[in-house]
């Protein structure tokens, strides 16, 4: 699946592609050295990329995990599992950064009938 780079990523993709081509095969294998699935490793990813404080990052996984199926409820549920590790604050902005992409993608848990 090719997919149009974040603007830092994308420089370093093109203009030095033998380093952008080495750390995606490092990030492969590190994807494929456990016994998590696509599902778990995009959450776990998400949750890192907040924890850190990265919004570019928090909306890639965010954007990412929508289209491989995730739910909003379950993108949100990262966030405030945040809060007692991160901090209220820190929660907030992922929840915030999270809702940029669901507002983009004009996503909302009430649209989704697997909740019903």
């Amino acid at each position: 699946m090719e997919t149009e780079l974040p603007s830092g990523a994308g420089i370093v993709a093109e203009d030095y592609p033998e380093i952008w081509d080495a750390y995606s095969r490092l990030g492969a294998a590190c994807a494929e050295a456990g016994p998590l699935d696509e599902r778990e490793r995009r959450l776990v990813k998400l949750a890192l990329a907040l924890a850190v404080g990265s919004e570019g990052a928090t909306h890639s996984h965010a954007r990412r995990a929508l289209d491989e199926g995730v739910l909003p409820e379950e993108l949100r549920h990262v966030a405030m599992l945040a809060i007692p590790s991160l901090g209220f604050p820190r929660a907030v902005a992922a929840m915030t950064w999270i809702d940029d992409i669901l507002d983009e993608e004009d996503v909302d848990a009430e649209d989704d009938d697997t909740l019903d």
